[in-house]
């Protein structure tokens, strides 16, 4: 159990000390990334991967010197396999990435992929602290761990702490794959979404969601009620890799998903986006299958014919033209929507540099790189978010 220092006063973790939803629990609030009613509509993959608290951060204004919050995680594994690395904490002290801790204790939630069953290990309250902070009034942005499930349990300082003040910067909503959920990322706050985000001054609510990238009706309903003054989707590699449906039916479902979004956002700009490189499904269909070698390392795998693209199957190479054929047939109608091509953010030759660990997933390293070519082709001159007279109003209809 976490070790309650007495210099330190408690405050109650209120909604409006976290950028991002909260639902309360037998322990805590529990950040979730989706609304109860878009939860009550998906399976059990998107439910863990939206509880997992990718870019959902605390947001404090304090002069506190200490900072420590209880928290109960839960650490996702597979039977047989050892657990991921203790999930990170991010601390940023006014915008910079001043220190980094983790915890422990903790439940465990056991995924058996021959059977489909789980099993969850209980665990104790582990404590993250922070120390040594400059003594001064400051902000400080304590991101979550991308890849554990986590509950907030208390927080302590040392000096009394406030919600720090909204601002007035842009909102960029952007949902995806595991790679924009941040799958191999060195921390949350250097997943590539939140490098992106820094680098342009405006505030990231991530929706990317390991596996769950897949055009579902309550995904799009969510994004189009998300407060937003820029919007990108990133669809393709989980639409493959689950092999969940072929040609004829991607078209009309990628209209179907836009035109949910548009329902409450006619006029903000829409980026879709396409497939980084992904060599083992650029020419192979799905599904995905995992390969173990002898240390007990994953591999991803396509197991589809190449022959059978004829017959409607996708790859990577048809999805991107399917998605350049549906954006270039809306935008006449829609201005503010534009495209662009995942291979200028991983390419070829970038593969041959950096390939990825297990064949699916970008490194540290390549997610950095994926930041810098979004940052600059999505909010650099000319590209879809670049905002010359400033941000646009993100009620409905805007």
């Amino acid at each position: 159990m976490s070790v309650v220092s007495t210099a330190l006063v408690t405050t109650p973790i209120a909604p409006e000390l976290v950028r991002g939803a909260l639902e309360r629990t037998e322990h805590g609030l529990a950040p979730h990334r989706l609304p109860a009613r878009a939860r009550a509509r998906g399976d059990s993959q998107i439910a863990m991967a939206e509880a997992q608290p990718s870019g959902v951060r605390l947001v404090l204004r304090t002069r506190a010197t200490v900072v420590e919050l209880d928290i109960l995680r839960t650490r996702i594994g597979y039977r047989g396999l050892p657990l991921r690395a203790d999930g990170v904490y991010d601390l940023l002290v006014d915008g910079r990435l001043a220190a980094w801790a983790s915890t422990t204790g903790g439940r465990v939630l056991l995924l058996d992929p021959a059977t489909g069953t789980t099993e969850t290990e209980p665990g104790p309250v582990g404590t993250v602290r922070f120390d040594g902070l400059p003594d001064r009034e400051k902000d400080l942005e304590l991101w979550l761990p991308h890849s554990e499930i986590t509950e907030l349990v208390a927080l302590r300082s040392d000096a009394p702490v406030a919600a720090a003040p909204a601002g007035d910067r842009p909102v960029w909503v952007h949902h995806g794959s595991s790679i924009s959920h941040g799958s191999n990322a060195a921390s949350p706050a250097t997943t590539w979404p939140a490098l992106a985000a820094a680098a342009r001054g405006v505030e990231l609510v991530n929706l990317g969601f390991g596996g769950s990238a897949l055009l579902d009706p309550f995904t799009a309903r969510a994004l189009r009620d998300t407060p937003a003054d820029l919007l990108s989707v990133k669809i393709g590699i989980n639409i493959v890799n689950a092999e969940v449906m072929r040609r004829r039916a991607l078209g009309p479902a990628v209209h179907g998903f836009l035109d949910t979004i548009r329902e409450g956002r006619p006029t903000t700009p829409l980026l879709v986006v396409s497939p980084i490189l992904c060599p083992i499904h650029e020419d192979i269909p799905g599904p995905g299958a995992v390969d173990l070698d002898d240390e007990g390392t994953v591999r991803f795998r396509a197991t589809g014919d190449p022959t059978d693209v004829a017959a409607g199957r996708l790859t990577l190479r048809v999805v991107r033209d399917e998605l350049a054929r549906v954006v270039a047939q809306r935008a006449p109608d829609d201005p503010h929507l534009a495209y662009l091509d995942g291979r200028a953010l991983y390419g070829e030759a970038d593969a041959d540099r950096l390939p990825l660990p297990d064949r699916l997933h970008p490194d540290a390293a390549t997610h950095e790189l994926i930041a810098e070519r979004f940052a600059a082709l999505a909010f650099g001159p000319g590209g879809p978010f670049a905002r010359p007279s400033g941000p646009q109003p993100r009620g409905v209809g805007g």
